[in-house]
């Protein structure tokens, strides 16, 4: 029970990766390749080549452990810093990927630091593409910044509480909540971004379904964000299939976006084809407008550890809508701002790329 637990734990807020007792683990990725795009949506901007970190995946080292406390009772912590291959930077701050202690037991686990937000990593299982490389179903899910904070795709939250709930029968409930999500919390807590966010789930052998509710409130402004996701996936081997529904509204600002993603990935042996379409419409204002996306990609597990993969993908965007190809590195901006005015010279709507990707 007590492996199940930490597992789970896991698997819904941090890289699914699974505990060994009493011990601390060094683990991490390393993900380079080359990216290619084109069609800028500003005339006379030409293509552009990289070598870019972080494609598919976060390139980031890892520490991670536990200790027995007796009477079935076990204290955990993650801690994660993120470096991009191409230049050896750092991602931020030292842990900026994740941080956070907790304890599991069989009334289940409560962590508390730096956490993938529930939301995001709920839907970035059910991208065919992991919520990485130019076909990640964020491309055309646009952040729109207000208040300091940027809506839409809230991927890591900052003094963050979270509980797991035991698995009964394979439904579990996540919830999580954190006072400030983008920074240190102000005097009196103006101008936090306090972030609730509840996610019932249920997986069960081939099955896996789960509703998802974020809401995001600025303390001292009128401003709410309310976030809904639907969505589940079915693997039948031959082939999974994955599909969401995501709405996200603020009211106060007469902003309302709906985005849905179809997808499936296709093994067979050491390969593996992804293929998605997705789309998003977004009314607010002056910045009314569909973007569509269809993304193809091919993975090949040259061991249990190293992988080659490519991906393209290409978005169509009205003329109100600058959304462009970006990876999980988030190498190519993906903000406009709510007057449908965009807050970059321009964005790319067609995207390739390949690399490697080894986890150690």
């Amino acid at each position: 029970m007590q492996k199940k637990l930490i597992a789970l734990a896991v698997a819904a807020l941090a890289s699914g990766a699974a505990f060994a007792q009493s011990n601390v683990t060094i683990y991490g990725n390393v993900d380079v390749g080359f990216s290619h795009r084109s069609d800028n949506t500003v005339s006379n901007v030409g293509s552009q080549n990289a070598i870019d970190s972080g494609i598919s995946d976060d390139s980031y080292v890892g520490f991670k452990g536990v200790e027995d406390l007796g009477n079935g009772l076990t204290a955990l912590f993650v801690l994660e810093a993120g470096f991009t291959a191409d230049d050896g930077a750092s991602t931020g701050s030292l842990f900026q990927k994740q941080a956070f202690l907790g304890l599991t037991g069989n009334f289940g686990t409560a962590i508390a630091g730096r956490l993938v937000a529930p939301r995001h990593s709920f839907l970035a299982s059910l991208d065919p593409f992991g919520a990485g490389t130019v076909g990640q179903y964020r491309n055309v899910f646009n952040d729109v910044p207000f208040a300091g904070v940027t809506i839409a795709d809230v991927d890591r939250v900052d003094n963050a509480v979270a509980y797991v709930s035991p698995s009964f029968s394979g439904f579990n409930v996540t919830a999580a909540y954190a006072t400030n999500g983008i920074a240190q919390e102000n005097l009196e807590n103006n101008g936090d971004a306090q972030v609730i966010t509840v996610l019932p789930r249920y997986t069960n052998g081939p099955l896996d379904v789960g509703l998802v509710y974020q809401g995001i409130k600025v303390k001292d402004t009128d401003i709410k964000v309310k976030q809904w996701a639907l969505g589940g996936s079915y693997d039948f081997k031959a082939v999974k299939l994955s599909s969401f529904y995501d709405r996200f509204k603020v009211d106060e600002l007469d902003l309302d976006m709906k985005s849905w993603l179809l997808g499936a990935s296709v093994p067979f042996g050491k390969h593996a084809i992804q293929v998605s379409f997705t789309q998003s419409k977004l009314d607010a204002g002056a910045a009314d407008g569909k973007a569509k996306q269809w993304a193809l990609g091919y993975t090949y597990s040259l061991s249990k550890r190293t992988n080659f993969y490519a991906a393209y993908a290409d978005i169509n965007n009205d003329e109100i809508r600058r959304t462009s190809v970006s990876d999980a590195n988030n190498s190519a901006t993906r903000v406009e701002d709510i007057s449908g005015v965009p807050t970059i010279t321009g964005a790319y709507q067609k995207g390739f790329q390949f690399g490697l990707k080894h986890s150690f």
